[in-house]
């Protein structure tokens, strides 16, 4: 009964963790390095090639969850209002405590990017072939730095509303070029499609969540505070309607192959499920759908992909 005791502790410790990393969140940083490295490659990475995009989805896994967590930790006033059910707000971790953590998944992510330059040193392809693999690591770094800090030194970004937004959008999106950057394809055309999409999508659900947190957002000066919150659900349509004609655009121009449109209907129908949602009020529910219609279209583009790289 004790030693039940002591699992279930240690499960919901855990658990906790989990949560302030959104590790479901970070988990899909992982599926968007290894989708870069696929439409770069037009097939599954092997040897070095799969070496290092392993060692960069861990770099990648690491930073989101340090990006998250430091999120969580600055904002615990804020969440205290919007979401005070979670670990730092709740109590259930200590600030201190995040704070180590947040530190060594930093580390962690430095070291594995420092790995898979070791790896790519030794195997042939050299620094030169993967120094933007780097540069985009570091301005990604630049981003978290310039979003979460409030120092005179910095951007500020997240509390400037719309530019915040693109920042975090910016960042998401180049997990699929980093991806690609480990195998040498850093200028494939497949995966700067996928990484218009990425951005685009992120775009849209930034400005719908900030409308879920306009409550608990007074005082910062957020797109949906500044403009209104059907403002910010119109702007936040017209970015989607975009985002409907560039998940067309790469089959039209041959980037992908015409015939494999029709795996996006899945995501195509999903998004427009979504405007009705949207437009009623359901932020929450809208956002999501959003979300589900992107999964569904990264699925569509890597199927695609990978079927024309074995044909």
């Amino acid at each position: 009964m004790k030693l039940l005791s002591l699992f279930v502790n240690k499960r919901s410790e855990i658990l906790l963790w989990m949560t302030l990393f959104r590790a479901g969140n970070s988990s899909t940083g992982v599926f968007g390095v290894f989708l870069g490295a696929i439409l770069g490659l037009g097939a599954i990475p092997n040897g070095p090639n799969g070496i290092i995009t392993s060692l960069h989805a861990i770099s990648v896994f690491s930073f989101m969850c340090a990006w998250n967590a430091l999120n969580d930790y600055l904002d615990i006033e804020i969440d205290s209002i919007n979401r005070p059910e979670r670990p730092l707000p709740s109590g259930e971790i200590k600030p201190s405590t995040a704070k180590i953590a947040i530190s060594l998944m930093l580390f962690f992510s430095l070291a594995s990017m420092s790995a898979a330059g070791l790896v790519a040193i030794s195997s042939g392809k050299g620094f030169d072939e993967w120094k933007i693999a780097l540069l985009i690591w570091t301005m990604a770094l630049f981003l978290l730095v310039n979003y979460e800090s409030s120092s005179a030194f910095s951007l500020s970004l997240k509390d400037r509303g719309l530019p915040g937004n693109i920042a975090i959008s910016l960042s998401v999106g180049l997990v699929v070029i980093f991806g690609a950057a480990g195998v040498s394809e850093p200028f494939n055309h497949r995966a700067w499609s996928v990484f218009v999409l990425g951005f685009l999508y992120n775009l849209a659900r930034e400005i719908i969540k900030d409308i879920e947190d306009m409550e608990g957002d007074k005082g910062r000066e957020t797109f949906a505070m500044k403009k209104g919150p059907e403002n910010a659900r119109i702007a936040a349509w017209l970015i989607l309607l975009l985002t409907l004609g560039f998940t067309i655009f790469p089959f039209a121009v041959g980037i992908f192959e015409e015939f494999h449109l029709v795996l996006v209907i899945p995501s195509v129908v999903t998004l427009l499920m979504a405007k009705p949602k949207l437009f009623s009020g359901n932020d929450r529910i809208a956002q999501m759908m959003i979300k589900r219609s992107m999964q569904l279209c990264l699925l569509a583009f890597l199927f695609s992909s990978l079927t024309t790289g074995l044909a």
